[in-house]
């Protein structure tokens, strides 16, 4: 994981805990007050969040405990690895993209962040500036060229 990626989950951990645990709190409190919890439609809409917000704080306590930050800046930088930003072009539309190889939780496709796990991700692995990659997609077959290797 980056280490931006990590900051992005343990700050949504913090707002949960600090912000969104407490709100739903009173939330229940306050629906409780209202009488008898079998009709009650705000209580089991309150207790419903607090169920998805318990289960979120785990989920990601898990993932910070088990995380491992990578530094992309002492990688071999040769070679496309973990945390590698990679500028491809698509050899048929001649169109150029922007990769930045991240893990599965950091991805986010439209600001031009892949999983190292997706078929690109792991096309890209291991590559050299001037190869060739080819990814079989739904759509069609796309063959990117790596035209620039960085780490910022």
């Amino acid at each position: 994981m980056t280490k931006e990626g990590y900051q992005k989950l343990q700050e949504e951990l913090e707002r949960l805990l600090k912000v969104e645990r407490p709100k739903n709190i009173k939330e229940i409190e306050e629906a409780r007050a209202h009488g008898d919890l079998s009709e009650n439609a705000e209580y089991h809409a309150a207790k419903e969040r607090q169920s998805f917000i318990e289960g979120r704080i785990r989920e990601l306590q898990a993932k910070l405990s088990m995380a491992e930050v990578i530094d992309p800046s002492k990688m071999n930088h040769s070679r496309v690895v973990f945390g590698a930003k990679v500028k491809v072009i698509d050899v048929e539309a001649d169109e150029e993209y922007l990769f930045h190889l991240v893990g599965p939780d950091e991805a986010d496709v439209k600001n031009g962040k892949i999983s190292i796990t997706s078929p690109v991700g792991k096309a890209l692995i291991g590559k050299e500036v001037g190869d060739r990659v080819v990814i079989k997609a739904p759509a069609r077959t796309i063959e990117y060229e790596i035209i620039e290797i960085s780490y910022q």
